[in-house]
């Protein structure tokens, strides 16, 4: 659903199925923004966000809003621990998935 709507909004999208390929896509493509997943088979959102800001490299501070099913404190921490700029819950509000995608363009 969010490819979807991503691309429905003029916006080129990029799949990466678990978080070693978001890696391996950031590699070789440079990005404005990464969409990442908590929940992800082989490595999660969390671990992958921490090893793109340990990278050192021109895409280690790509903005990174992650994607959750769930909304708590807890999860909030992770999110801010591992270094990413924004979360949204799942299902996302479109507007405001919107809002938060383009606040964190314009602002990096």
């Amino acid at each position: 659903m969010a490819e979807r709507f991503l691309m429905n909004h003029g916006m080129v999208v990029t799949i990466a199925e678990n978080g070693r390929m978001a890696l391996h896509e950031l590699q070789d493509h440079s990005f404005d923004l990464i969409l990442m997943d908590l929940q992800m088979p082989v490595m999660d959102g969390v671990e992958a966000s921490l090893q793109i800001r340990a990278a050192q490299t021109d895409w280690s501070s790509t903005p990174i809003i992650a994607l959750t099913a769930n909304a708590n404190q807890s999860v909030e921490d992770q999110v801010i621990a591992a270094g990413m700029n924004d979360y949204i819950t799942k299902p996302f509000d479109p507007e405001i998935l919107k809002r938060k995608l383009m606040h964190r363009i314009y602002r990096s």
